[in-house]
């Protein structure tokens, strides 16, 4: 199957975002079975592949993120880092739906000269992990030493092992994440897409479509449902969070303090091996073979927009737009020139004086916690698309490890269980399914209200040779996004504990040489503002 490169994705403008190679792949078939023809994919690579090729670490990003992991994951990355592009063949590949420059809703369909719109079938983890799997045999990868991700990209972590070949994945990192997407967050997605919904301008997700002279339409990829989706990014923002890390941080302090965690700063291992807070010290599974001392998306509707615009209640006045096999006669036009009024476009600062209440001569007053919701919110609609955004909240609903796969490999032969299964059947075929996976490094955070580490648990119970460590952090599930210093160094050292030789044989490229060639980090502090991650430097915006 020939393949070809590039270096860019012109046509999709938040691609052009980032600096990153586009492979094509010919034909791409999903699990759903419907088959995508010219399938970008972008990714990004550090490091370079050792002589048996199988040096490889493979980041996976989450819902939001990029294959930009030196924006959103930077302190990881780097010599006597995590991620030591010095040692290691560092690879990160953006996710089926996603508008950073792999098909997604913003992506041109061959077969109409249009973008996929709300037109855009859905995708599993699963498919993302296939997809991606033909990237890294297209680069010469034999092998993966550790895939590495939080939250979606540990859900993704997790069916690497399950969807390439056997022995391909050696080991396995998963943050933040579950064996499948729970109630709550299946709840919180669709809460979410409501709020895309409720926009008026999201005209049944054509809403990039700008009317324009003698009937035709042009195509406006940056045009958004800017209020849905800001409003979609506040209520996840408050699922990110924990609300003593707003509590803390905005107003209304009360001079008392958050109560202290009794998880040791910088981590603590609480399974898979005697408790400690020091990364090299060895796991169960090597005391007891004697290692672990040397090294530590009124006419038919398509499938596809019927499942994308599922629970969403049309407009009355959204104006005609979509192709002909996804479209229906829509009354309304919507003019163009039209610009959203931007959240923050309010006096945000605290007016004096006593009175409370609204109605008065005073404006009213705008909390910060209100001013940073908002900015956040405005933000993230210049970055992201929001049927991009419909689509991977329906990817996660979808995440469960132990569903088969249509496609080969171990995740093939996982036995089916049929819908109406009791919670025994379902757990028994989840369990099943994570006593597959190689050695794994499970890392929860303390205060993560939406990932529970009760779910971080639940996988290192089953997979055979697994580790437990529990993080404190008071921002709750961004704290994998934000918690660089605990999180290097428990990945670090158990990488040098798990896969040794890479750090036994002599570094691929010298420390010098790298640091040359990048503005390389010193230390884990944030020293400037991630695009596609949680960190920023300006700590007043928080």
């Amino acid at each position: 199957m020939a393949m070809s490169a590039s270096s860019s994705n012109m046509a999709n403008p938040y691609a052009a975002l980032i600096s990153q190679e586009i492979l094509t792949v010919p034909s791409f078939t999903l699990e759903s079975g419907v088959e995508l023809t010219d399938v970008p994919v972008a990714y990004k690579t550090w490091g370079k592949l050792n002589a048996t090729r199988d040096n490889c670490i493979v980041i996976c990003h989450a819902l939001t993120g990029s294959a930009d992991v030196e924006d959103w994951w930077g302190p990881l990355l780097g010599p006597n880092r995590a991620f030591d592009p010095t040692r290691f063949f560092v690879f990160c590949a953006n996710t089926i739906g996603s508008p950073y420059g792999t098909v997604s809703s913003v992506t041109i369909n061959p077969a109409t000269g249009r973008p996929y719109g709300p037109e855009m079938p859905g995708s599993s983890v699963k498919d993302d992990v296939r997809l991606h799997y033909l990237v890294l045999r297209h680069l010469g990868v034999d092998g993966v030493a550790a895939v590495i991700g939080g939250s979606m990209g540990g859900m993704t972590t997790l069916e690497w092992p399950l969807n390439s070949p056997a022995g391909y994945v050696r080991a396995i990192v998963a943050l933040a994440t579950s064996a499948r997407h729970s109630a709550w967050c299946i709840s919180w997605g669709e809460a979410q897409r409501q709020s895309i919904y409720s926009d008026p301008e999201y005209r049944d997700g054509y809403y990039y479509e700008v009317p324009g002279e003698g009937g035709q339409t042009t195509v406006d990829l940056l045009k958004q449902p800017a209020r849905g989706l800001a409003a979609a990014r506040m209520a996840a923002l408050l699922t990110y969070r924990s609300r003593d890390s707003f509590e803390s941080r905005f107003g209304r302090k009360t001079g008392t303090s958050r109560a202290a965690s009794k998880v040791p700063p910088g981590g603590v291992r609480i399974m898979g091996g005697p408790e400690t807070t020091d990364p090299l010290a060895p796991g169960t599974a090597e005391l007891e073979h004697g290692h672990g001392h040397g090294h530590e998306h009124e006419f038919v509707r398509s499938p596809a927009w019927r499942a994308h615009n599922d629970g969403h209640r049309p407009s009355a006045s959204a104006s005609a737009a979509g192709s002909a096999s996804g479209r229906t006669s829509r009354a309304g036009s919507v003019d163009g020139d039209a610009k959203e009024t931007p959240l923050t476009s309010l006096d945000l600062g605290i007016p004096g004086g006593a009175k409370l209440g609204t109605g008065g001569e005073r404006p009213p007053k705008v909390f910060n916690a209100q001013s940073y919701l908002r900015y956040q919110g405005d933000k993230f609609t210049s970055r992201f698309d929001a049927n991009c955004y419909i689509h991977i909240t329906r990817k996660l609903d979808t995440h469960d490890l132990s569903h088969p796969s249509s496609f080969g490999h171990l995740s093939s032969t996982l036995p089916a269980v049929a819908a109406d299964a009791d919670d025994v059947a379902l757990e028994r075929a989840l369990h099943h399914a994570l006593s597959l996976l190689p050695p794994a490094l499970v890392i929860g955070i303390e205060s993560d209200g939406l990932f529970q580490p009760s779910e971080q648990k639940e996988l290192a119970a089953h997979i055979p040779d697994a580790e437990l460590v529990l993080i404190p952090s008071p921002d709750g599930h961004d704290g994998f996004l934000l918690e660089f210093e605990a999180i290097n160094g428990w990945v670090e050292g158990w990488l040098r504990r798990k896969v040794p030789e890479y750090y036994d044989a002599p570094r691929l490229i010298g420390v010098d040489e790298w640091r040359q060639s990048k503005d390389a980090q010193d230390g884990f502090a944030v020293k400037k503002e991630s695009v596609f991650g949680e960190a920023e430097a300006d700590v007043t915006r928080w």
